[in-house]
């Protein structure tokens, strides 16, 4: 998962015509920390249809509060620069609830034109 640590590259990826994820996340979080060990599995499974960013909340804090992200780790689905879906809330995330989510972004991803 690529590191987001400007907003000028977090605007460039998520303006793309591919589906990106970003994954609001911080050091101090303990969820965020619960779902590291299988993310990777999870990005490989959606490997050449979704990209994903990683975006450490304190390092940006102005965006996030922007898109009001409150609770973390906390996943947004862009296009071109639109938000798709968001999964945001304050609860720990399993890995069939992440999935569920990106299944969902590709969903809603696809009913877009091209």
């Amino acid at each position: 998962m690529r590191k987001i640590t400007e907003e000028a590259a977090f605007r460039e990826q998520t303006g793309k015509s591919e589906l990106t994820v970003a994954v609001f996340k911080t050091t101090w979080c303990g969820d965020c920390h619960f779902i590291e060990p299988f993310m990777p599995d999870v990005e490989q499974k959606y490997a050449g249809r979704i990209t994903f960013i990683e975006i450490d909340r304190d390092d940006l804090a102005d965006l996030c509060s922007e898109l009001n992200i409150l609770g973390i780790p906390s996943f947004i689905a862009f296009r071109e620069g639109r938000e798709l879906v968001r999964y945001v809330n304050k609860l720990r995330k399993s890995r069939e609830e992440i999935e569920q989510f990106l299944d969902r972004a590709l969903e809603v991803s696809d009913a877009l034109p091209s």
